[in-house]
């Protein structure tokens, strides 16, 4: 449980927390947009969270937050399995559905930043089947009109890295929307989502 602090800032502002904790198991509150895909909250060992099924094996997810278009860090807790030689594939976003997102993938042992379905950066990371990973994504003003997306991921039991493990540079202006969460359970296995975060960076 808990928040995610601002990777490398001396001062943030939260936007929007949620842990789950006094949402009732069920159906998906109505501050949250479901893109596609069965969410729900539920009770896990005493925790409450989002769960998206196992199957069908497609890719799923949905908005939260406020809409914001640069000078805002999203952040959250995600857990999957692999079976067998199945891996799930599992990610966050920023601005929008259409947006720039950062994605866990198993099978390659890497995390890739995404815009549509072109990789635009990646690097090596070790996931652990049946933990919580957590993941940030951030994007910053470059220049007069351009942005700098920046992206981590790491094991929840640990500590965040001291500097991102992909960035990117796009020069054009982006589009103002809500963060996101995604799932791909490829491996047959259900995803959940926890500790949903969006944070005003300091000096942005």
């Amino acid at each position: 449980m808990g928040t995610i602090a601002a990777t490398g800032l001396v001062s943030a502002q939260a936007l929007f927390t949620q842990d789950f904790s006094a949402i009732e198991p069920g159906p998906m509150p109505d501050e949250f947009l479901v893109l596609d895909g069965q969410f729900s909250v539920t009770e896990n060992a005493g925790n409450r969270l989002v769960e998206l099924p196992g199957a069908p094996l497609e890719s799923y997810g949905f908005l939260f937050g406020p809409n914001e278009t640069s000078g805002v860090e999203a952040g959250a807790r995600i857990l999957a399995t692999k079976t067998g030689r199945k891996f799930p594939t599992f990610g966050l976003g920023l601005n929008g559905a259409s947006g720039y997102r950062l994605q866990v993938v198993p099978a390659k042992s890497a995390i890739e930043l995404l815009r549509g379905d072109f990789v635009v950066a990646s690097a090596p990371f070790q996931w652990q089947s049946g933990t919580w990973t957590r993941l940030s994504l951030a994007v910053k003003k470059s220049g007069a009109t351009g942005f700098q997306l920046e992206g981590s991921a790491w094991p929840a039991s640990g500590e965040a890295p001291r500097q991102p493990m992909v960035t990117f540079s796009d020069p054009k202006p982006q589009p103002g929307g809500k963060a996101s969460v995604w799932g791909m359970p490829f491996s047959g296995t259900p995803i959940q989502f926890d500790d949903l975060t969006v944070t005003r960076l300091g000096g942005s």
